[in-house]
């Protein structure tokens, strides 16, 4: 008789910039094909894992959180070396947990947490490429968090979701946005109970329209109600983006990712 499966939980981080993103494609690389692929060696059978939020191609993280079942008994020591001293050196397993059989890496999510790191000076950054997003032009990020505010609460995002967005509805509740800067960084943080397509990037894209003086705080509020993409700013480019972390039910004692970033 065979024995009913083990569930596991993995925190990942991984720099995004020569993924296509997290899902699989074929031809492609991606941060799921590369995880499945180790994995599977070290259970010495298939594995498939599901993933708590999707990141698009170039987007990073640093708290992406996974679950899959296995046959295989392995403690998690195990399983963190096995899988990091064959992982390709942009991802990492930074933790291991066994879990209930009613976890889920989505579904019991009760939110997300992804910051965005503008890079905000004269002159570009070399060490910095592709892991921030450089802005020359001057920004007030006092503006650009005043601005914001507007945005907190249960809305339709339809004005900053991409049209490729296959949600079933565009309804979010965002818990909490808050713009800081230091020295020459400016960083959005943005929790909400689950986000849409492209949703941070165009936040932040219309954010630093704000932030350069093109556009008066009252302006977020407007296009916000008025769910219409083409009024909105531009799509920010993902070097910024950084899935911080997930929450969930205390229930599940999953390790807290926490980052002095976001203090």
């Amino acid at each position: 008789m065979k024995k009913p499966p083990y569930k596991i939980a993995l925190g990942i981080e991984y720099l995004g910039t020569r993924f296509s993103g997290w899902q699989s494609q074929t031809g492609l690389r991606c941060v799921q094909s590369e995880l499945e692929k180790v994995l599977s060696k070290v259970a010495d059978e298939p594995i498939a894992v599901v993933c708590a939020g999707r990141t698009d191609t170039g987007v990073h993280a640093h708290g992406q959180v996974v679950h899959f079942e296995t046959q295989a008994l392995r403690d998690e020591r195990s399983w963190l070396l096995g899988a990091n001293t064959q992982l390709p050196k942009d991802i990492s397993v930074t933790w291991v947990k066994p879990v209930d059989s009613d976890f889920h890496a989505r579904f019991s999510a009760q939110s997300r947490t992804y910051f965005y790191q503008i890079y905000n000076r004269l002159a570009r950054s070399a060490v910095n490429e592709s892991r921030a997003t450089w802005v020359y032009h001057p920004l007030n990020e006092k503006l650009m968090h005043e601005a914001a505010q507007a945005l907190v609460g249960e809305h339709d995002f339809t004005s900053f979701r991409t049209s490729a967005c296959q949600a079933n509805s565009p309804v979010r509740t965002l818990q909490s946005i808050k713009l800081v800067r230091r020295d020459e960084w400016i960083f959005c943080t943005v929790t909400a109970n689950a986000f849409l397509h492209h949703m941070v990037r165009n936040l932040v894209g219309s954010l630093m329209m704000v932030g350069k003086g093109e556009r008066p705080i009252a302006w977020i509020d407007e296009i916000l109600h008025k769910r219409d993409r083409t009024i909105a700013g531009p799509t920010a480019p993902p070097d910024g983006l950084y899935l911080h972390s997930v929450e969930y039910p205390s229930k599940f004692m999953l390790p807290n990712n926490e980052n002095n970033l976001l203090k």
